[in-house]
């Protein structure tokens, strides 16, 4: 079996739950991350932030903005910035068909989780348009009129 498979061993270092709420993410895909070390020890002692995070495309390329790495305390000589723009690892293919969809049809690319597969970090990214305020209403009401019928049903 490969590495690669579902049975691959995924450590969920943080998710950024909010921007199913926000966003109706229409697509999603794992990118690498092009990282330094301090960032990746400060990655394996879970200190990351996900929440202002979002992916801008800049000549040719996709960048990670906004995503706060916390500093690691034995590597203080060489420390990064916490919020650095962070270079994603993709294929052109993808990055050219996400960046086109980000500049002409209002998409916007937001992280979804972060985490390690087989050693390396990854990011799980969606494509989405933002809601608005109505929609948002919308799902709340969906989520508890389906939580009152799961009760009247005894689950």
């Amino acid at each position: 079996m490969s590495k690669d498979g579902p049975g691959a061993n995924i450590k969920v270092i943080t998710e950024h739950r909010r921007a199913k709420f926000d966003f109706d993410v229409e697509e999603t895909v794992e990118a690498g991350l092009q990282l330094t070390g301090s960032e990746v020890k400060a990655l394996r002692d879970g200190q990351a932030n996900l929440n202002d995070a979002y992916g801008s495309p800049e000549k040719n390329e996709l960048y990670l903005c906004n995503a706060h790495i916390g500093a690691y305390k034995p590597a203080a000589m060489f420390a990064h910035l916490p919020t650095r723009k962070r270079k994603l690892l993709m294929h052109r293919g993808e990055i050219d068909k996400w960046a086109a969809k980000v500049r002409e049809r209002g998409y916007s690319i937001v992280p979804l989780m972060l985490y390690f597969k087989a050693g390396r970090a990854k990011v799980k990214l969606g494509l989405g348009r933002g809601r608005k305020k109505g929609d948002r209403r919308a799902t709340i009401k969906e989520r508890e009129s389906k939580r009152e019928i799961d009760r009247a049903k005894g689950f």
